[in-house]
Formats: C-alpha cells, sequence, structure tokens
C-alpha cells in the first residue's frame, strides 16, 4: 500500500476524531493551547492504538482467510465509510453537550471515534501491510486534524462538522473498492 493511500485512510478515519473536535471547540470558549493538546493527544493515540489492536487480531485469522481477505477489508472499509455517512445525517450529536477536557468523557469519546479504526487494522493484516507507518501516520494525521477542528470550531462553530464525517465515509469507501479492484486484477 503506498503512503498516499495510507494518508487517505488516516484523514477518513480522522473524520469522527474531528467532528466531536469541532464540537468541544465550539463549546470550549477562551480555548487554550493546552486543551487543545489534550484532546488531539487522546483522539490521536486512540486513532494510533486501535489499528495495532486490529492488526494483531487479523493476523491470527489471516491464514484461514487468505484467500478472500481483499473481499473482508472492502466490505469493512465500505461498512465503515456507509456508516460514517448515516452518522453525519443524524441532527443531534450526543458528545455536544459534554466537556470533552474531563478524563473520563475524553477516553470514552477517544474510544468511540476510533472503533472504525480497530476494523481498519484488521484489513491491514490482511493486506499483509507492516502496521508501524500507518498506525504513525493515523495518529499523527488525527492529532493535527483535532487539533485544527478544535480551533475551527471556537472560530466558526457547527457549519463543517456533518460535512467532513460524510467526506470521510465517502474517502474509505473509495480506498475499499480501490483494494477490491486492484486484488481482483491481480488475480486475473
Amino acid at each position: 500500500m503506498k503512503i498516499i493511500e495510507i494518508f487517505g485512510i488516516a484523514v477518513g478515519l480522522s473524520m469522527d476524531a474531528l467532528s466531536v473536535s469541532v464540537v468541544n471547540g465550539c463549546l470550549i470558549k477562551n480555548i487554550k493551547l493546552k486543551s487543545a493538546l489534550r484532546i488531539a493527544f487522546f483522539f490521536g493515540f486512540f486513532q494510533a492504538i486501535m489499528p495495532l489492536i486490529g492488526w494483531y487480531c487479523g493476523l491470527t485469522f489471516n491464514r484461514y482467510i487468505a484467500d478472500f481477505d481483499h473481499w473482508i477489508a472492502f466490505v469493512l472499509l465500505c461498512l465503515i465509510g456507509v456508516r460514517m455517512i448515516f452518522e453525519s445525517q443524524k441532527r443531534n450529536k450526543e458528545c455536544s453537550t459534554k466537556n470533552c477536557l474531563h478524563l473520563p468523557t475524553l477516553i470514552i469519546l477517544s474510544l468511540a471515534t476510533s472503533i472504525d479504526a480497530l476494523a481498519v487494522g484488521v484489513s491491514f493484516s490482511m493486506l499483509n501491510i507492516n502496521i508501524i507507518i500507518p498506525v504513525v501516520i493515523i495518529g499523527l494525521v488525527t492529532f493535527i486534524i483535532c487539533i485544527a477542528g478544535i480551533y475551527i470550531g471556537n472560530k466558526i462553530g457547527h457549519f463543517f462538522e456533518d460535512k467532513l464525517e460524510l467526506l470521510g465515509g465517502f474517502i474509505l469507501i473509495g480506498i475499499g473498492f480501490k483494494i477490491l479492484i486492484e486484488n481482483l486484477l491481480l488475480a486475473s
């Protein structure tokens, strides 16, 4: 897998965390850099650790599903993308009334926004991708995007929130189709 594809996956995965960051940027008046870094660190850390866990779990089953792993990667990425598209259309974001700086809330939000990354990690293991570079890229991209999201939310509010999650869903679906087509073409 090329670095640009990993960046695309990282951007797609980070859209949930970005959405929550924008909302929290709206809620936290007079945001301080320390608070923005704390939120972004948690989201970036969880986005990085979940693919690692998924990759490790996927290695356990890889020998049993090697003949159709590209189909599994395709289905997982498409399901994640479709879920993100539907989530972007929900009107009431449940995190919008919570204070993201409260540690238990921050952990729950970080975990909730990174579940998709677990499935991507499983896909990476099935495609025999070395996990170190994707984990670093996913974590850093999410961290940077979340810092930007916090400040954007603080300045311009909820205008972009749903559109970003929608874009992330379409990016993941596109990458799923690319993986499927490449593997089908290689097999023929």
